[in-house]
């Protein structure tokens, strides 16, 4: 595999997500369908790492979390504690920027179902691996859900079992501190899983710790 920080746009790493992503550009020319880079600063101190991209929100806009209800929230939240400049759009060419922080997913491509498989993470960690190695500032990262947070684990070289996914739980990664969070997902949202405040309540604890 080339030493590449993001996957080509044609990547054939995955044959699963590849023949989904074949689809899609049939029936959605129009649209990115592609692996989908992060969005940020390099510099940043703070990561947010979500899953994979969404249908019809990151595969169609290019951007991750951008174009569905879970970017709205994450967002309107990022914002909120100053993570941001600029007005969400909703579009890749919004203008908003992000000042110490950068989103990416531990699946850059769409899977069918939004369930992405466990060889599928381990394929798409590499590209993890090399993010983490070109943003020295790193202080914590911020994951979005179980999946999410396995796989930052796995990039470590930790035993899972060690380090329990829960809402706003912390865990020392070494250099590297990992704060968890239940996915900003409408379904999680809609059922109450998530509130706004359980939100803000995660995003306090990694403003609290950046130093």
């Amino acid at each position: 595999m080339p030493d590449l920080i993001i996957p080509d746009h044609d990547c054939k790493l995955c044959p699963r997500l590849n023949a989904f992503i074949a689809e899609q550009r049939v029936k959605h020319p129009d649209w990115h369908n592609g692996p989908v880079d992060p969005f940020g600063d390099i510099n940043a101190r703070f990561m947010i790492a979500g899953l994979a991209p969404g249908l019809r929100g990151a595969n169609l806009s290019g951007r991750p979390f951008t174009g569905d209800y879970a970017g709205d929230l994450l967002y309107a939240t990022i914002d909120k504690f100053g993570f941001s400049k600029g007005t969400f759009d909703a579009r890749a060419d919004d203008g908003l920027e992000l000042k110490d922080c950068l989103i990416v997913n531990a699946v850059r491509c769409v899977p069918p179902q939004n369930k992405p498989t466990t060889q599928e993470i381990k394929t798409c960690n590499v590209f993890f691996q090399r993010q983490l190695k070109q943003m020295p500032n790193l202080q914590i990262i911020l994951a979005l859900g179980k999946i999410a947070h396995d796989a930052i684990v796995m990039n470590f070289g930790l035993v899972r079992a060690h380090y329990k996914f829960g809402h706003g739980a912390v865990h020392n990664l070494g250099a590297i501190t990992m704060v968890d969070s239940y996915h900003c997902s409408r379904y999680n949202t809609n059922t109450g899983v998530l509130t706004p405040q359980m939100f803000e309540d995660v995003f306090e604890i990694v403003r609290n710790r950046l130093t």
